[in-house]
């Protein structure tokens, strides 16, 4: 089987609906890995969802690099989820998504590749009335 990276890792755990067998494959490779929802129409609380959890499932610890790293990748997901702009309620923009945060080496079994924090939002983006939303998927990756 082909190495995998980081991000195709975050997005397979995402997209899955059964993620228990990737869950444990990965995590006895030394990723470390969690998956949780978030909703709202205002991006500063998925993100601070998204930033409570990793803290709460000791994905990062409480230091500049791995919180600013953490920061960033969260960023550049919601930048892809939101396509491009980060607004919610600011547009009457509603967000249902699942979020996957994957630490681990950046290649699957290349411990050279150094420590990196993945975190894939997917889920369904558009006006606050049922009916009236998509699927939306964004990716952040950064190093650690």
């Amino acid at each position: 089987m082909e190495k995998r990276g980081i991000g195709k890792i975050a997005l397979l755990l995402a997209l899955s609906d059964d993620i228990e067998e990737l869950r444990k494959y990965y995590e006895d490779k030394n990723y470390v890995i969690y998956r949780g929802q978030a909703g709202s129409m205002d991006a500063k609380k998925i993100v601070a969802a998204i930033e409570t959890a990793a803290s709460r499932e000791d994905i990062i610890r409480e230091n500049y690099h791995e919180e600013h790293a953490l920061y960033h990748a969260i960023i550049e997901a919601l930048s892809g989820y939101c396509r491009g702009q980060v607004m919610l309620g600011e547009v009457l923009r509603s967000a249902g998504l699942s979020f996957t945060i994957v630490r681990g080496m950046l290649v699957e079994d290349d411990p050279s590749s150094g420590n990196w924090i993945a975190v894939v939002l997917y889920g369904q983006i558009g006006s606050p009335r049922r009916g009236f939303e998509h699927e939306a998927i964004g990716m952040g990756i950064q190093p650690i």
